[in-house]
C-alpha cells in the first residue's frame, strides 16, 4: 500500500504564493486562514487573499466586511503579522485602467455606466484575468530595500472544479492579446502561476466525495501543467478502538458480554438497553473509521504531502483558527 507523504517538504517551503482549494464544505477558507498564521511565524508577514466576494475571511476573524485594501487582521507569534484583501472585480478593474492607461477618471465614468458589468460578461474570462493579475502584483511588490513586501502570499480560491480555470484562463487570454498592456499582464502572470513559486493545496475530508473530487483534481492540475502542493485533511478525528478491533466491529461483530464484563470490571453496571446503544455506536464507529482508512488509501494514490488537521467540536473561531496553525506548524509549514 502506498504511504502518503507526511509534513510539509522542503519544496513547499520555497514557494511563495499558496493557493488552497478544495470542494464546497471541506473548509479551504478556514484552512487557508490557518496556513497564513503559520506562514506568518517567525517574524513572517504574510497576505491572505479572497477572490470570491463572500467575506468569509471577516467572518472567520470576526472583523468588519474587509474593503479593497490590505488591512492586518492578525498578529502572529514571534512578531510576524497576518494581512488580508478582499479583491473587488469592480476596484481591480478601475486600477487596471489607471495602472496601464491611466484611465483614473474615464474609468470612473464607466462605473456609472455599467460599462464594467457589460465587460466581465462579454468576456467572462476578465474577471479571473483581473483577479490573478492583483495577486501577481501583491507576490511581486517589494519595499524600497528590494525585499518583497510579503514573504508569502495565501489565496482562499475558487473550489476544485473551478479552480484549474480560474488559474490557466490567462493563458488563454495571452493567446487572444497579441500585443500590449494585457499580453504583458497575462504573461507575467502565466509565468507566476506555471512557476515553482506556485503551489495549489487541496482541502477535503476523509469522505468518499471530497476524495475523489480531491484526486481528479489533482490529476485536472498535472494535465494543466500546475504544480499541487499538500493534500490538507481537515476533521480528523482519532480512532476509539484498536486497529485490530475494526474491521470485525465494522462488521457488526461485536460481543456485548465481553463489553459487559469489560464495564463490570470497571465498576459499571448498566441496564441492557444502554448496553444495546453502546454496542451499536461501536459498530458506527468501527464503520467510520474503516471508511476513513479507504479514503486515506485513496488520497495516497496523489503521492502527496498530506497534513492533518483536527475536528474542532465547539466550532471555528478565532482562537480555533491559531489552534489550527499551531497543528499545521507542528507539522513543518514554514516559509
Amino acid at each position: 500500500m502506498t504511504t502518503p507523504h507526511a509534513g510539509w517538504t522542503d519544496e513547499l517551503a520555497r514557494a511563495r504564493l499558496h493557493f488552497v482549494t478544495g470542494k464546497g464544505g471541506t473548509g479551504k477558507t478556514t484552512l487557508a486562514a490557518a496556513l497564513g498564521l503559520a506562514l506568518a511565524r517567525e517574524g513572517r508577514r504574510v497576505l491572505l487573499i479572497e477572490v470570491e466576494g463572500r467575506q468569509g475571511i471577516a467572518q472567520l476573524f470576526d472583523t468588519e466586511p474587509l474593503p479593497y485594501a490590505e488591512q492586518r487582521i492578525a498578529a502572529v507569534p514571534g512578531g510576524g503579522e497576518l494581512r488580508a484583501l478582499h479583491i473587488d472585480v469592480e476596484a481591480a478593474l478601475l486600477e487596471y485602467f489607471e495602472m496601464f492607461y491611466n484611465l483614473g477618471f474615464a474609468g470612473r465614468t464607466l462605473r456609472r455606466m455599467g460599462a464594467i458589468e457589460f465587460a466581465t460578461t462579454l468576456a467572462p474570462g476578465l474577471r479571473d484575468v483581473l483577479l490573478t493579475g492583483k495577486i501577481k502584483e501583491c507576490v511581486g511588490r517589494t519595499e524600497s530595500d528590494g525585499r518583497h513586501t510579503y514573504d508569502a502570499v495565501v489565496v482562499d480560491s475558487p473550489p476544485t472544479g473551478r479552480v484549474v480555470k480560474f488559474l490557466d484562463v490567462t493563458k488563454a487570454l495571452t493567446d487572444l492579446a497579441k500585443t500590449g498592456p494585457i499580453r504583458g499582464q497575462a504573461e507575467g502572470v502565466v509565468r507566476l502561476l506555471h512557476s515553482g513559486e506556485t503551489v495549489i493545496h487541496l482541502a477535503t475530508l476523509l469522505e468518499e466525495m471530497p476524495v475523489r473530487e480531491t484526486v481528479e483534481a489533482v490529476a485536472e492540475l498535472d494535465g494543466a501543467d500546475l504544480r499541487p502542493g499538500a493534500v490538507l485533511v481537515n476533521r480528523v478525528r482519532p480512532p476509539r478502538l484498536p486497529a485490530r478491533s475494526v474491521t470485525a466491529a465494522a462488521d457488526g461483530r461485536v460481543d456485548a458480554s465481553r463489553v459487559r464484563d469489560g464495564l463490570a470490571t470497571a465498576g459499571l453496571k448498566l441496564p441492557q438497553e444502554t448496553l444495546d446503544a453502546l454496542v451499536d455506536e461501536t459498530v458506527e464507529h468501527a464503520v467510520r473509521v474503516a471508511a476513513e482508512q479507504r479514503a486515506r488509501e485513496q488520497l495516497a494514490e496523489a503521492d502527496l504531502p498530506t497534513l492533518e488537521l483536527p475536528d474542532l467540536t465547539d466550532g471555528v473561531d478565532v482562537a480555533a483558527l491559531y489552534d489550527l496553525a499551531e497543528a499545521l506548524t507542528d507539522q513543518g509549514v514554514r516559509v
